[in-house]
């Protein structure tokens, strides 16, 4: 099986690479000029690296035309942390990079290509988020990738091509963006520091990324969904405070946060919760590893791993 994955540089992206090794699978993967090639290094020999920027469509093309891949794995994204904030750059890259990998790809032919949503695209819900919601994103990141799950959906409808969006609720685990609350957490009560945090009341769907890449696995082998949006989540709402406190407990840490150090983000809502409904019946996927077991896990290889990580 010939595999092309884009983003692989990414958390979700090298943790997916990492397990699709073990498949023997041919795996061709891009990685733009920029990139820090940290998470794969010292996996050269079983990768085919592509130097690409997803915007140039005549290079898109080509690559794909050298990998000829069977299943797509489009993980590729802009737009999802502060530095990256150029209204340009994020549409351009989520959502043209969409339509020039998907335009490639139908031309030679394809199993399965499975897009890789947000569930900020739903914007701010009252209720555990469902596939069929309208959708009411809230800033460039969400909308670019509201309209490239869009595409994708029109495209596999009306063309009958084998799409699929996997819509990510909040993965962690291994390889995580150093950045995000759990890395944080856990590396600041590594080093012995108190964390600066916002507030505790903050709720997100946490999801240990070794259910997320399973989940990726899953989905080329599901039939009839094409055109399919599915969630990918725990099911399970926790808050900013809860797991600070459960990792603060697990890593004996003196003192739990400094809270109020950064301001609330506006419209923060007061429920951020997939409803898994539609992907256990689609694709017979659901998480297996809770959050206190998923946490255990990311300290363990955060342990080994933490110099890889800049302080602060």
């Amino acid at each position: 099986m010939r595999v092309l994955v884009t983003g692989a540089t990414g958390f979700v992206g090298a943790n997916l690479v990492r397990r699709l090794i073990d498949s023997g699978w041919e795996i061709h993967v891009t990685v733009r000029r920029e990139s820090n090639l940290w998470r794969i290094a010292g996996l050269e020999r079983e990768l085919t690296v592509h130097e690409a920027d997803l915007r140039d469509s005549e290079r898109v093309r080509r690559i794909v035309s050298l990998a000829r891949p069977q299943v797509i794995y489009h993980l590729a994204a802009c737009g999802g942390f502060t530095s990256q904030t150029e209204s340009r750059d994020v549409f351009l890259s989520n959502l043209l990079g969409t339509v020039n990998l998907v335009r490639a790809c139908e031309k030679l032919g394809f199993d399965c290509f499975v897009n890789t949503g947000s569930s900020s695209e739903y914007g701010v819900k009252q209720d555990p988020m469902q596939e069929d919601d309208r959708v009411s994103p809230l800033g460039d990141y969400a909308v670019s990738k509201a309209a490239a799950t869009l595409f994708c959906s029109s495209e596999a409808l009306i063309k009958g091509l084998p799409i699929i969006t996997l819509r990510l609720f909040s993965p962690y685990g291994p390889w995580d963006y150093p950045g995000r609350l759990i890395p944080y957490l856990i590396k600041s009560y590594l080093r012995q520091e108190v964390p600066n945090l916002s507030a505790p009341g903050f709720v997100r769907d946490f999801v240990f990324i070794g259910d997320v890449v399973e989940a990726y696995l899953h989905a080329v082998k599901a039939p009839g969904t094409a055109g399919e949006v599915l969630n990918i989540g725990s099911g399970i709402q926790s808050s900013v405070g809860e797991v600070t406190s459960l990792l603060a407990e697990k890593l004996q840490a003196p003192t739990l946060a400094r809270w109020g150090k950064y301001p609330p983000r506006l419209l923060e809502p007061k429920v951020w919760l997939a409803d898994l409904g539609k992907v256990k019946a689609k694709l017979d996927w659901e998480p297996k590893i809770p959050l206190s077991e998923g946490l255990d896990e990311t300290i363990l290889w955060f342990r080994d791993s933490l110099s890889l990580y800049p302080r602060g």
